[in-house]
């Protein structure tokens, strides 16, 4: 008996392995694949914005020994310090990231300490490098995100709509464990940074002349944190800590860091003039 058309989409499955390559104690996972390729389409996106801006589109790629170490040893952080129970040791688990579990407000923590230390070493603005790295930056997590799809890490509530995706049983919370498919809300997230990636490049174009140096990765801080509110009201695997009793602590720092931003963004533009100071040009030679 032939199966209907719309069984076969009746969900995504998830993939069989983590590992991508494996050559003898060498192994490359899907993970950290996903990672590298979006550092790579951010460093790319980021060297067209700096171009456009009339700076040398070479400094994105100087920046990344800055912005890399500073922004996975963050990230790595942040995820290891937000599920410290689940580790018996620690200062280990910090190191391992090839592993998977990396908490992304860590990283864009992380991530600007090395941008603002190569900004002063190349004596240029940090908020210019920022402005320019943002569209880039949430491409590059859209890209990241199917790093979680690979591991079945940040799937949603139970769903049997035609695109949820199928959780094998040891990566679902016990208490769903009979379940079967969630909302992939990895790649929710992952289209919303797309969409943020698009606005930000047509306000930085369209509101050139009234935006002040930072504005653009302020708006990035807050359309990101607003979307990872959303979603991460649907989340339910184990990935986060818990503050107040039952509130989610990812969600608190997104929320705190959406209204700090929004704040930022509004009073220095009620009490500062309006256009943007020029930039100071500078070459990577």
């Amino acid at each position: 008996m032939p199966v209907p058309c719309a069984l076969l989409f009746a969900s995504l499955p998830s993939p069989p392995s983590s590992v991508a390559v494996e050559v003898g104690p060498l192994t490359l996972s899907y993970y950290g694949l996903f990672i590298a390729l979006g550092i790579v389409v951010a460093t790319w996106l980021t060297g067209r914005e700096l171009h456009r801006r009339g700076h040398d589109p070479a400094l994105a790629l100087e920046a990344l020994l800055f912005v890399v170490p500073f922004g996975v040893v963050g990230a790595r952080i942040y995820y290891v310090a937000a599920n410290l129970d689940t580790y018996a040791e620690p200062f280990r688990a910090g190191l391992e990231i090839w592993i998977g579990g990396l908490g992304i407000y860590g990283a864009i923590a992380g991530g600007l300490v090395g941008l603002v230390i190569f900004a002063w070493l190349r004596g240029i603005s940090p908020l210019t490098l920022a402005d320019a790295a943002a569209p880039g930056v949430a491409l590059g997590q859209a890209v990241g995100r199917w790093g979680d799809y690979i591991n079945q890490e940040l799937f949603g509530e139970p769903s049997g709509l035609p695109w949820a995706i199928r959780i094998s049983p040891e990566n679902r919370p016990s208490q769903l464990a009979d379940a079967q498919t969630f909302h992939p809300t990895f790649f929710y997230e992952a289209l919303w940074d797309v969409l943020i990636c698009l606005l930000l490049l047509w306000v930085a174009r369209r509101f050139a002349r009234r935006l002040r140096n930072g504005d653009v990765f302020l708006l990035y801080l807050i359309f990101f944190s607003l979307g990872y509110l959303v979603v991460g009201t649907l989340r339910v695997d184990p990935t986060s800590f818990i503050v107040w009793g039952s509130i989610r602590g990812d969600l608190v720092v997104a929320g705190v860091l959406a209204l700090g931003s929004a704040l930022i963004l509004f009073v220095r533009h009620l009490f500062s003039p309006r256009g943007r100071p020029q930039d100071k040009k500078i070459d990577a030679t």
